[in-house]
C-alpha cells in the first residue's frame, strides 16, 4: 500500500509540474561524455601527498632531486630534453608522423615546418600566415603584387595582424623580455622591446591597401601601441574617424593603454582616458573586461587622480555586467596599496576568496596572484596568510602563482611567518606538508625554524632537524652548523645522548665536507660548542680529541671550556688528563691558568709521581728561568709567558 500511495503521489506531483511548464523538455538520446571526464572524475576523489615527490619528478624516482640544486638541475635538464626532442621532431618529421595517442594530443604532434604549397598563390599565402613565417609571407604578397594577382582584403588583413604582432620579425628572431635579477626589482629597460620601424611592411602594405576596413586599422593601430608609437597610434586612429569608420573595442583598449604615454599631467591622461570611453559609448562599442585592465593599467600612471577614479571605474563596469579578473584585482593594489596599509588587501581578499580563476586577460599571467600573495605576507598578519594560501588551494589557482622561482618566493616567505607567528606544533605541522615535495627551504629559512624551536623550547628535535638539513644540501652551512652547535651545547634537555651523536655527525662534515671537499672552517665557538656537548653526555674522550683541534686550528679555548672540562675530568679522577688540561691552558698563556693550578692542587691527590712535595713549577720569560713555589696563594703576574713543565 506504501508504495502504491508513493507512486501516485509521484504521478500527480509531475504531472502538476508539466502543467506549469510551457517550455518543451527534450530529453537526449545520448549523453556525449568527455573523453577525459573519467580520469578528471578520479583525480577529483585525491589530494596532494606530502610524502611524495614533486609531480614532475614521479617519472624517474632515482633522479628525485633532494636538495634545492639538484631541483634546479633536474628542472635544466629536463628543458634541455625538451629542446632535443624539439630539435629531431623538427629537423626530422618524417619519421613521427604516426599517431597512437587516443584521443588525438596536437602538441606532441610535430608541427608542420615546411610550406607545402609552392605556386605563388594566394593559398601560399594564407598557409605561410598560418605557420607564422613572417618575411616569407611578405615576400610572396610582394610577388603576388607584381604578378598582378590580387590578394583578397581579408586575407591581407590576416597577414597585417602577423606583421603587427610579431613587430615585422620571424618569430625565432623576436628576443624575449629579459629575465629580472634575482633579488632587485624590475627596470624600465627590462622592458624594452623591438621598436615600431619607420615605413615597415605594415605601413607599406596598409597603404597598398584601396579601401581598408576597421580590421586593417586596428591592426595596424594595436601594433604600434604595443611596439612604442604611441602618438602615431592615435594619428591612424584620426585617420580612421576621417574615413567615417567606426573602431572595434580591440582598438579603444589599445589607445587606452598608450594614453598615458601621449600626455604628461595627470588630469590630462584621464581626460584622454574619458574621452576614448565617451567616443566608445557614440560609436555604440560595448566595452568589455580588457577595456575595464586597460582604463586601470592607465589610472597606475594617473598619481592621486587615479585613486580618486578607480573605485568608480570599477563600478560602471559591474553594471555592465564586467566583473574585476586577477589582473584588474593587481592594477587596485598597484593604485592603492602602501606598506602598512591593510584595508584594500583585506577588501580585495573578500573578493576574491573561494574564487577558481582562469586566465582572461594577457596580463592576468604576469603573476597577480605571486604580488597579492607577497603583499598579503609583508603585513606579518597570519589569519591573511592563511586566506591566501587557501586561495592558492581551490581549483587550479596554484598554477597562477608564478614560475619555480616565485613559488619559491612564495613559500620561503610563508615558511617564515609561520615560524615568526604560530607555535612549534603548527610549524611543524607545515613543515612536513611543504618540504620537500613542494618546497626545498633555503638556509634562512631553516634557521627561521631553529629559532621558532628555541622560543617553544623543544631543542629535542634538533637531531631530526639535522637530518632534514643534510638532505636539504645545507650541511655546509656554517652559520646554521654553528647555531645548530650553540642551541644545543646552551641548554641541557635529557637528550644528552642523541646531541652527542649528532654532534659527531656534525664533525664528520668539517672533516670531509661537501663531496670531499673541506667547506667549513673550525671556529672557537664551533669547537667550544662541540666539547660542551660531548661533555654533557659523558663522552670525555671524544671531547678531549676535539680539545686538540684548537691547537690544530689556531684557535684558542675560553677558560669557561676548560674549567668546564676539568670538572668533568674530577668526575673519573684522572689526575694525568688534569695535568695535560693544565698544560694546554698554559700553551695558549690563557690568564686563567693559575686558578687551573689551584683547583688541580686541591681537588685532585697528587702523587710523588706528580710532585716532589713542594708541587714545583718552572716559568719561562724570555728565556730567563724562574723557580716558584707554588702554594695556594701565590698569584701569578700577567706579564709572564707560561711554559709549564710537572714533574
Amino acid at each position: 500500500m506504501l508504495e502504491v500511495h508513493f507512486n501516485v503521489v509521484s504521478f500527480l506531483f509531475f504531472s502538476f509540474l508539466f502543467f506549469f511548464i510551457e517550455e518543451e523538455i527534450v530529453i537526449p538520446k545520448k549523453k556525449t561524455w568527455y573523453v577525459l571526464a573519467v580520469l578528471q572524475a578520479l583525480a577529483s576523489t585525491v589530494n596532494r601527498d606530502p610524502t611524495a615527490s614533486d609531480y614532475r619528478f614521479q617519472d624517474d624516482p632515482y633522479l628525485t632531486p633532494k636538495t634545492s640544486s639538484e631541483f634546479k638541475l633536474f628542472s635544466l635538464s629536463q628543458e634541455s630534453g625538451r629542446n632535443a626532442a624539439k630539435y629531431f621532431i623538427s629537423t626530422y618529421p618524417k619519421y613521427f608522423q604516426k599517431d597512437y595517442a587516443q584521443p588525438h594530443i596536437p602538441c606532441l604532434m610535430p608541427e608542420t615546418l615546411e610550406a607545402q604549397i609552392e605556386e605563388v598563390s594566394e593559398a601560399a599565402l594564407i598557409e605561410r600566415i598560418q605557420m607564422r613565417k613572417v618575411k616569407a609571407a611578405v615576400d610572396l604578397y610582394d610577388q603576388l603584387q607584381q604578378a598582378g594577382t590580387p590578394v583578397s582584403l581579408d586575407v591581407t588583413n590576416q597577414l597585417l595582424d602577423l606583421i603587427c604582432f610579431y613587430g615585422d620579425c620571424d618569430p625565432e628572431d623576436v628576443q624575449d623580455e629579459p629575465q629580472t635579477k634575482k633579488g632587485r626589482a624590475s627596470k624600465a629597460s627590462d622592458k624594452l622591446k623591438a621598436a615600431w620601424k619607420e615605413n615597415n611592411n605594415a605601413e607599406r602594405i596598409f597603404a597598398l591597401l584601396s579601401e581598408p576596413n576597421t580590421h586593417s586599422y586596428s591592426a595596424l593601430i594595436r601594433g604600434m601601441v604595443k611596439y612604442g608609437a604611441y602618438s602615431k597610434a592615435f594619428s591612424t586612429y584620426t585617420d580612421l574617424l576621417n574615413n567615417q569608420l567606426k573602431a572595434d573595442v580591440s582598438t579603444f583598449n589599445a589607445l587606452i593603454t598608450a594614453a598615458p604615454e601621449v600626455k604628461e599631467k595627470y588630469n590630462e591622461k584621464w581626460e584622454l582616458i574619458v574621452d576614448l570611453l565617451k567616443q566608445m559609448a557614440e560609436q555604440k562599442v560595448k566595452p568589455n573586461l580588457l577595456t575595464l585592465n586597460a582604463v586601470l593599467k592607465a589610472l597606475r600612471r594617473c598619481g592621486t587622480v587615479g585613486k580618486s577614479q578607480a573605485f568608480p571605474v570599477i563600478s560602471e563596469m559591474r553594471a555592465l555586467s564586467i566583473d574585476p579578473s586577477l589582473a584588474s584585482y593587481n592594477h587596485l593594489l598597484s593604485i592603492f596599496y602602501k606598506p602598512g596599509q591593510t584595508d584594500i588587501l583585506q577588501e580585495v581578499m573578500n573578493e576574491v576568496s573561494g574564487k577558481s580563476f582562469t586566465p582572461q586577460d594577457p596580463d592576468d599571467a604576469c603573476d597577480p596572484v605571486w604580488h597579492l600573495s607577497l603583499q598579503c605576507l609583508d603585513t606579518k598578519d597570519i589569519e591573511q596568510a592563511y586566506r591566501v594560501h587557501e586561495l592558492l588551494g581551490v581549483g587550479e589557482n596554484w598554477r597562477l602563482l608564478g614560475n619555480d622561482f616565485q613559488q619559491n618566493i612564495y613559500h620561503a616567505r610563508f615558511f617564515s611567518l609561520l615560524c615568526m607567528m604560530e607555535n612549534i606544533d603548527v610549524v611543524l605541522k607545515w613543515y612536513r606538508d611543504l618540504v620537500p615535495s613542494v618546497y626545498y627551504p633555503s638556509s634562512n629559512v631553516m634557521r627561521d625554524l631553529l629559532q621558532a624551536l628555541d622560543t617553544d623550547n623543544r631543542l629535542d628535535l634538533i637531531p631530526q632537524i639535522w637530518k632534514d638539513l643534510k638532505q636539504l644540501g645545507h650541511g655546509n652551512r656554517q652559520t646554521l652548523v654553528e647555531e645548530l652547535l650553540t642551541l644545543m651545547a646552551r641548554e641541557k634537555q635529557n637528550q644528552e645522548e642523541t646531541f652527542a651523536e649528532c654532534a659527531l655527525d656534525i664533525k664528520k662534515m668539517y672533516d670531509t665536507g661537501d663531496r670531499g671537499k673541506v667547506m667549513m672552517s673550525w671556529t672557537a665557538g664551533s669547537l667550544s660548542d662541540l666539547v660542551s656537548v660531548l661533555l654533557a653526555a659523558q663522552r670525555r674522550q671524544d671531547a678531549w680529541e676535539i680539545l686538540k683541534l684548537f691547537k690544530t686550528h689556531n684557535r684558542v679555548p675560553s677558560e669557561e671550556l676548560l674549567d668546564k672540562f676539568l670538572t668533568c675530568i674530577k668526575e673519573s679522577g684522572d689526575v694525568n688528563q688534569a695535568l695535560e688540561l693544565v698544560q694546554i691552558s698554559a700553551g695558549f698563556c690563557l690568564p686563567g691558568t693559575p686558578k687551573l693550578i689551584q683547583r688541580v692542587q686541591q681537588e685532585f691527590l697528587l702523587s710523588d709521581l706528580h710532585s716532589d712535595g713542594n708541587k714545583v713549577f718552572y716559568l719561562r720569560k724570555q728565556n730567563v728561568s724562574s723557580h716558584f713555589l707554588m702554594d695556594s696563594g701565590l698569584v701569578l703576574q700577567d706579564s709572564f709567558t707560561i711554559s709549564v713543565v710537572i714533574f
